[in-house]
């Protein structure tokens, strides 16, 4: 047994911010991650190959499909990326119903592999889920997190624009990247057209100029290479490795042990609290138990819920913090199903500069101030405009010779796409659990997903596809396709909740600073802390969250209190 002021488990986006936070305020912390060490630059094989460097030329052979039918969909996954992403059959999980569940455990977690868009959520969101009777109250609103958003971007840095778009609050911004002229023609044509719908570009981790801060870390510009998903060598975007674990480092005060596979929290009926952690070597099989005063639960969504489900004690035989049959319930999901693409003539004698890393946002303009569909909840739509990179050859034409390299380096038809982001309503049926029979290589129980869509999903995917068909025709597109892909949850790589916050210990595991009720020196502040999903995307949250409730632990602990 080893003692330290605190333990995180996990060192993702939510795991780094917490290890950060507890570091500077003193705290000597351990950083528990189940995967292997990530060091900066020294671990990113692919962050400079050309396409012509890789064997498959970014695609992965036919036996690692056949292999791995889930995590070849994870977007991003390929031959260039697939050392950050686990493989099916090392990690498996049970499904009662259909659910993909994308994972990358190393040093990092998906910090390193993550979409970057950093969107606010405006007091809607946090008010929304009460007032229209589909979940119960958030325990903080906008102004309770709205400083920690500032501290957080102000850190990582994040670029974009002061809109004044109420749905979608401004931040603490780095010059945005620019629109190009087929996006700034479908801004005008929102503004002139759909009251209340406005493009705006998106708000991204991506330092398009660095301050002192970044540089302080050791970061610097982002070229706009967009490779990012291969480990960027000049830390031009935000992860783990390039920012809160370094920064935390520093302070002398953390130890981080990869290999390590969390059993459970261990729970001391004495003080009524827990008291350490188990742990697994993942190569050894050797068990260890680590002590701490604080531990902060950062293990990715369904990850940490079966953590807590697994730390079963007298007090709490059915998980930890669990007496309400609460723990693993209410399990949420953004929907990314539906999406539409269209042709747009006109522009040919402009293009763009460079591999912009950012994507534009339409943002949420459903039921807002008031119910105005017959579904509930909002959806973020990203969009954005692009010429082909070469102008279509027929297939019946020799693909060889002068005419055809010519052709290849004249740039084809601007083209836009647009994609939702969609809320979904927390529900006790739409759950996880732990297998009755089955056990992964450490002995620790399968998760079970028991997770769908329901009515609302399918009215709010209908509206999309209407309402993005109207927009792309008053902007004069043609060949307009909208579609349903009907994929499974758990692509969108955005699950929530199960362990979620709230201001009634009989309906809620969290309260306001992420601090379990039952268990005052646990804290959960990742995914699986949320109440509700809102429509944008939410690593930004988890981070504010984080710094907020380790601002606070850290406070409570040098006051004696934890």
């Amino acid at each position: 047994m080893e003692h330290f002021d605190a333990i995180v488990i996990g060192s993702g986006i939510s795991g780094g911010w917490a290890a950060k936070e507890l570091c500077e305020q003193g705290l000597k912390t351990l950083v528990l991650e189940r995967g292997r060490d990530v060091e900066h630059i020294k671990d990113y094989p692919t962050m400079t190959m050309d396409p012509w460097d890789f064997e498959h030329r970014g695609r992965m052979t036919k036996k690692f499909y056949e292999e791995n039918p889930l995590i070849t969909r994870a977007s991003g996954f390929g031959e260039d990326t697939a050392h950050f992403f686990i493989k099916d059959t090392d990690h498996p999980y049970v499904q009662d119903k259909p659910f993909d569940w994308i994972r990358g455990y190393q040093v990092g977690g998906k910090s390193l592999i993550w979409g970057r868009a950093c969107q606010r959520w405006s007091d809607y969101e946090f008010k929304a889920p009460e007032k229209y009777n589909y979940g119960i109250g958030w325990p903080i609103d906008y102004n309770d997190i709205a400083p920690w958003y500032s501290h957080v971007e102000k850190f990582i840095g994040v670029c974009g624009n002061k809109d004044g778009i109420e749905a979608m609050p401004d931040g603490e911004f780095l010059p945005p990247f620019e629109l190009n002229c087929v996006e700034e023609h479908m801004k005008s044509t929102l503004e002139e057209h759909f009251s209340g719908r406005y493009l705006a570009q998106g708000r991204w981790a991506h330092l398009s100029e660095p301050e002192q801060t970044h540089l302080d870390q050791g970061r610097g510009k982002c070229l706009c290479r967009n490779k990012c998903m291969r480990g960027c060598p000049f830390g031009g975007y935000f992860s783990s490795n390039t920012s809160t674990l370094p920064w935390a480092e520093k302070t002398g005060n953390l130890t981080i042990r990869p290999f390590s596979v969390v059993h459970s929290i261990v729970y001391d009926e004495d003080s009524g609290k827990a008291s350490g952690v188990k742990v697994i070597d993942s190569n050894t099989k050797e068990e260890f138990i680590f002590s701490a005063r604080i531990i902060f639960v950062n293990a990715s969504a369904l990850n940490s819920n079966l953590i807590l489900l697994n730390s079963k004690s007298d007090r709490f035989p059915n998980g930890l913090g669990n007496d309400y049959d609460l723990l693993g319930r209410y399990i949420g999901f953004h929907i990314y199903r539906a999406r539409a693409g269209a042709k747009i003539s006109g522009y040919e004698d402009k293009y763009y500069y460079g591999s912009r890393p950012s994507e534009c946002i339409i943002a949420n303009y459903r039921n807002l101030k008031e119910q105005d569909t017959d579904f509930l909840g909002g959806y973020t739509i990203f969009t954005g405009a692009y010429r082909n990179r070469a102008e279509e050859i027929p297939d019946e034409k020799p693909h060889l010779g002068a005419d055809f390299k010519h052709k290849l380096s004249k740039p084809g038809n601007w083209q836009i796409y647009m994609y939702m982001q969609g809320e979904t309503i927390p529900k006790a049926s739409n759950r996880v659990y732990l297998s009755q029979d089955k056990t992964d290589d450490w002995g620790i129980p399968l998760l079970v997903t028991d997770v769908g869509y329901d009515e609302n999903d399918e009215k709010m995917i209908k509206d999309f596809l209407v309402e993005s068909r109207r927009m792309l025709e008053k902007m004069g597109c043609t060949d307009i396709d909208t579609q349903d892909n009907n994929q499974a949850p758990g692509l969108d790589i955005h699950e929530m909740g199960g362990v979620r916050m709230g201001k009634d210990p009989e309906t809620s595991l969290l309260n306001k600073y992420n601090q379990m009720h039952e268990c005052k020196n646990v804290f959960v502040t990742d995914g699986a802390c949320m109440t509700s999903t809102g429509n944008q995307s939410p690593s930004i949250l988890y981070m504010a969250l984080t710094a907020r409730a380790a601002t606070y632990a850290a406070a409570q602990f040098k006051k004696g209190l934890l």
